[in-house]
């Protein structure tokens, strides 16, 4: 198909996916051959970062545009409103039809967010059961993390998330075929956007014995850093007890198994995105077809002692972010910090050919089509971290060769990526670099008043809390998306034409 057409866009994303650990960017241990092509083939951003390294805040800000404050995407419980538009609106308004299967953390009653369709329910719940309280900061919730995952890593038969997984595999590429069959009848000829979002590799560290069994003899990486509670910057502390890193010892055998388990189940998610591919070359699609490849999130995997998410150390904040189209895209490596706010206004340009200026909901990102291009843009990612085991605003800025972190309770970190990769050295004292973080800091009061963020969180949380408790008395009603599927439609009935059925469920077409 001539690539002036307006092209299919297929994102598929991994849940806790840290770039370290895939082959794509240096990693020598992990088994992605799918991840490898894709990375071969296509445009690599090797300095791209979540808006902010927890689920739903970097999901809302990835679909939106903007950054987590400005839509209220504070933690794992906040709504996204109805009325906040995403690359779904104005990719479906632009003449695409939309689709999501998976897993998008999407908290209060819409459920579709711009999707025309949705294939699968989420793996997580759509209410407000997981709101942090940041006023009792030592009050520990249920349903943070502990170090279960990592104390019982190992092989299984089956889990939560092999069943959901599975499933979105199967809805996927159902999905295309139906795609393929409706444009070859002439039914529904517009182009597609669609989202394959699975929750592996998140913990807990568990996969099937296939994966696991790619590894075996295999010899499984450690940490580069090892720190211990006295070591750690005060936030990490504040993460440890959260997630109660200390209770008990972890030997260099749970951390092996550990990240044996996570790579075996970038092995499986990479089989997953195989059979996708696959199916999009076999119906005719791939063609015209551009791939993203990128995750919500990254994993610390025992780096610094930390594990999951939830701070802006390069193993939590960045992404794997790669754009495969080689027919309309050289393969070439970025170096430039982007943002997975600037997936929006790319998403645009790429289905209408267009940069736009202006937008009717305000928007953060940048276009990265000049860097698909060969050519220069923006340098520049911004986070905000509101979630769990912060008690107060937690902001990044990552630009050329510096990252600064800065929260009022907080002392202040600013780290050289070039020098110093594993961000063991804070400048942030060095007399050299008072003047920088001077700057920043200056910056940092241009972009947000901390203060009132700091209020409008506490104000969301309280809120959000009551409303949870509130709506648990008598009857309840669930916000959780159920996927519609209408069985008189489906497969052979009375009540349709055999022939008809049958010749347009055949794909190629045998009829014109």
């Amino acid at each position: 198909m001539a690539h002036n057409a307006k092209p299919n866009i297929l994102i598929l994303m991994g849940d806790q996916v840290t770039p370290a650990a895939l082959r794509a960017y240096g990693n020598t241990v992990s088994k992605t051959p799918r991840i490898d092509a894709l990375a071969r083939d296509g445009v690599v951003f090797d300095s791209a970062y979540c808006a902010s390294p927890l689920c739903a805040p970097s999901r809302y800000a990835l679909m939106a545009g903007s950054l987590p404050s400005r839509i209220g995407a504070y933690d794992n419980a906040a709504e996204l409103p109805a009325q906040t538009l995403t690359f779904a609106h104005y990719l479906r308004e632009a003449g695409y039809r939309t689709a999501l299967s998976g897993k998008m953390h999407f908290c209060g009653p819409d459920q579709l967010h711009g999707f025309e369709r949705r294939l699968t329910t989420d793996i997580y719940p759509a209410d407000f059961g997981w709101v942090p309280d940041w006023s009792n900061p030592q009050r520990r919730q249920s349903w943070y993390h502990n170090m279960s995952s990592v104390f019982d890593a190992g092989p299984c038969v089956r889990t939560n998330q092999l069943d959901f997984d599975d499933e979105v595999g199967y809805t996927v590429r159902q999905h295309l075929f139906d795609i393929a069959r409706e444009q070859a009848s002439g039914k529904d000829l517009r182009p597609f956007v669609m989202v394959a979002s699975f929750t592996h590799p998140h913990d807990p560290y568990a996969i099937a014995h296939e994966y696991w069994d790619l590894y075996e003899g295999e010899e499984i990486d450690l940490p580069k850093v090892t720190l211990g509670f006295e070591e750690s910057d005060p936030h990490s502390r504040r993460l440890r007890e959260a997630c109660e890193i200390d209770r008990e010892p972890i030997t260099r055998e749970h951390v092996r198994r550990a990240r044996r388990a996570y790579y075996g189940a970038l092995s499986y998610l990479d089989a997953q995105f195989g059979v996708i591919l696959d199916t999009l070359e076999a119906t005719g699609l791939a063609d015209n077809t551009i791939v993203i490849f990128t995750a919500d999130h990254g994993d610390m995997l025992g780096e610094r002692g930390l594990w999951y998410k939830m701070t802006f150390f390069e193993g939590a904040a960045r992404v794997p972010l790669i754009v495969h189209a080689p027919g309309r895209f050289a393969p070439a490596r970025v170096n430039a910090s982007v943002s997975h706010v600037d997936l929006l206004p790319t998403l645009v340009e790429m289905a209408t050919g267009e940069r736009r200026n202006a937008w009717p909901d305000a928007i953060d990102g940048r276009s990265l089509v000049p860097y698909l291009h060969g050519q220069s843009a923006h340098d520049e990612a911004i986070g905000e971290y509101l979630g769990e085991g912060a008690v107060a605003p937690i902001v990044m800025i990552r630009r050329e060769r510096y990252k600064y972190v800065y929260s009022p309770v907080d002392p202040e970190q600013l780290f050289d990526l070039w020098d110093d990769p594993v961000e063991l050295l804070n400048l942030a004292g060095d007399p050299r670099h008072e003047q920088r973080c001077a700057e920043f800091r200056a910056e940092v009061a241009r972009r947000w008043n901390l203060d009132d963020l700091h209020e409008a969180v506490l104000a969301s949380q309280r809120r959000r809390s009551f409303h949870f408790r509130a709506t648990r008395q008598g009857r309840i009603e669930h916000w959780d998306w159920q996927p519609r599927a209408d069985a008189n439609d489906r497969y052979i009935r009375s009540h349709l034409d055999l022939d008809s059925l049958e010749e347009n469920a055949r794909f190629p077409r045998v009829r014109p």
